[in-house]
């Protein structure tokens, strides 16, 4: 029952099994102990028939204190167990899958992401493992261990007496067939359920990233409207959902109680019958009162996992994907990164198809070429942000592949057209460019990306808060701040993509400095859209629906005639001269 299929089908780990386990044995003995109390209600009735019929004398005082005593102390105890299995154990199990999920996300290529909103993950992260910490703390061990105990009191009232167990017992297996047709439909309303939050979820984050244009173009109330049908969506599913389980749980509960109405029927009759006598009823009747509460419980518990299947199959699904991975030794002979034959395709569609070129080190090499010719996608398989399909990728004579991502990536700057802040100081965002680096170093690199100049204003200098992704700076200012973040790696390896592409002229002048300083020395893959860019690079590569048309010199393509650069750069030159 606890095997690799148990794992998988409730999301667990290999400890988290382990935990199931115990807490299953001991809800077993708490349920065990508690009908133990049952039978010393039986022996109490049984002394005081023997006193009235045969008059004999019932024990003293001290026996049923201390045999109350002795109970109490023992439901005392095994609660405790259970409770310390089931709930306290369980929360660190939670921590663990956590955890993992985290580093699970951390090894996963971008691709993934891709295909992934954020609001689909964040539900993942937050509501799916809310209700799998649920599902384990307060239903897996209830629920089997329900199963254990009552096929052991099961066996133990047949052979008290056969009619009066299945009088009794009739009613548990119909009950929980009841619920198991229900399951299919269980799982369509929660998935259902699941989609209508999702989709309020990203009616809420589509709105709030979008207030500005939102405002611009005056369609507060439209967006407003479609929010407010898509929340009474979403309570409409919950409802649906809800009312489909309840009206399951409850008709199940309600066969299942019709078991006390059947033992007193068939128990009459045979004792009518002089077949049974009244202690052996009087003993069912006590087990009834208490052999329906787990059951009461479980009907509810087993709704609750037919609902979780949905949260597992999204849990399992990440945990799937395969992760990159690859040795944490990195050595390569100089950072030379060479595609030969590379081929890559997204979501079935090719990107890019036999692309290959050389990028040597202590030189610039611009990648140039139509939107959509997979400039960006040769940047980011470089960086193993992806993984290529076809072909190889080298960095020194070393296969991108076969390196864990982290480790590569300790030879990667980055500095991208989208600059990524958080909310904290300045100082902290460039030091996230080199971990443990000291303020002398941080302060040293800001200069070098000329810093200084917009830090000085600010009203706390480098420990001023910049807000979300650096709502409080200007597009030049934050762009100066990834470079500096570059220059405090100072990695080998730089990739530049658009770096420049929307600032105005004079940030542009001061981010061309900064990059200056960056660059010298290092392997550098430039993705520029502008002509004028790259002119003073080393080396172009020219890219055209995901393969390589030209490359080679800036000059030796201006001077290539009919050739796809020298038809850019003429483009680019005659709408330069466009105006209003």
């Amino acid at each position: 029952m606890f095997g690799e299929k148990f794992k998988r089908k409730y999301a667990l780990t290999e400890q988290g099994v382990a935990n199931v386990k115990k807490g299953v044995a001991w809800t077993v003995v708490v349920n065990l102990t508690m009908m133990f109390g049952i039978g010393f209600l039986y022996f109490l009735m049984m002394q005081f028939m023997d006193t009235l019929v045969q008059g004999a004398e019932l024990p003293g005082a001290v026996v049923y204190v201390v045999g109350i005593a002795l109970f109490l102390v023992l439901s005392f105890v095994v609660h405790y167990m259970q409770y310390y299995y089931t709930y306290s154990v369980v929360y660190g199990e939670v921590a663990t899958v956590r955890l993992s999920l985290a580093e699970r996300l951390r090894k996963l290529p971008l691709g993934f992401f891709g295909k992934r909103d954020l609001a689909d993950l964040t539900e993942t992260l937050m509501s799916d493992m809310k209700r799998l910490e649920h599902v384990w703390s307060h239903v897996l061990g209830y629920l089997y261990g329900s199963y254990i105990s009552t096929a052991v009191i099961a066996v133990m009232l047949l052979i008290a007496d056969w009619r009066l167990a299945i009088a009794c017992l009739w009613g548990v297996p119909v009950a929980f067939a009841l619920l198991n047709v229900s399951r299919k439909g269980t799982g369509r309303k929660a998935a259902e359920s699941k989609a209508a939050a999702l989709a309020v979820s990203d009616g809420v984050q589509e709105t709030l990233d979008n207030v500005r244009e939102i405002r611009a173009t005056n369609q507060e109330q439209r967006f407003l409207d479609r929010l407010n049908a898509q929340i009474d969506a979403s309570e409409r599913a919950q409802i649906s959902g809800e009312l489909f389980v309840g009206l399951f749980v409850n008709g199940a509960s309600v066969i299942m109680r019709l078991g006390v109405a059947t033992t007193i029927l068939v128990g009459a009759q045979l004792m009518l019958s002089g077949q049974l006598s009244f202690m052996m009823l009087f003993m069912f009747l006590l087990v009834i009162t208490r052999i329906y509460a787990p059951f009461d419980q479980s009907l509810a518990m087993i709704a609750e996992v037919f609902m979780s299947d949905v949260s597992v199959e999204r849990l399992n699904a990440i945990f799937d994907e395969p992760a990159q991975e690859g040795v944490e030794v990195f050595e390569p002979a100089g950072h030379d990164i060479v595609f030969d034959d590379v081929t890559f395709a997204y979501e079935g569609e090719r990107v890019l198809d036999g692309v290959s070129f050389t990028a040597k080190e202590g030189q610039v090499t611009a990648l140039v070429g139509p939107s959509g010719s997979g400039k960006s996608t040769c940047a980011r398989l470089a960086a193993r942000l992806w993984d290529y399909d076809e072909g190889s990728i080298s960095v020194g004579g070393v296969d991108v592949k076969t390196i864990d991502p982290e480790t590569l990536m300790g030879d990667y700057s980055m500095v991208f057209q989208d600059v990524v802040l958080f909310d904290d100081t300045v100082m902290e965002n460039i030091r996230l460019g080199k971990h443990g680096a000291t303020d002398e170093e941080v302060r040293t690199a800001a200069a070098a990306a000329n810093c200084d100049e917009f830090v000085e204003r600010l009203p706390q200098g480098y420990d001023t808060p910049i807000g979300e992704n650096g709502a409080r700076l200007s597009g030049g200012e934050r762009q100066r701040i990834s470079i500096a973040r570059a220059l405090l790696k100072d990695a080998p390896i730089v990739l530049l993509d658009e770096a420049t592409a929307s600032l105005d002229v004079e940030n542009e002048t001061k981010v061309q400095g900064a990059l200056s300083r960056l660059l010298a020395g290092k392997t550098v893959l430039v993705i520029a859209h502008r002509m004028r860019t790259v002119e003073s690079a080393d080396k172009i590569v020219v890219l055209s629906d995901g393969k390589v048309a030209e490359q080679g010199s800036p000059a030796d393509l201006r001077a290539l005639e009919g050739g796809v650069y020298r038809h850019m750069a003429e483009l680019q030159s005659a709408s330069a001269a466009w105006a209003l």
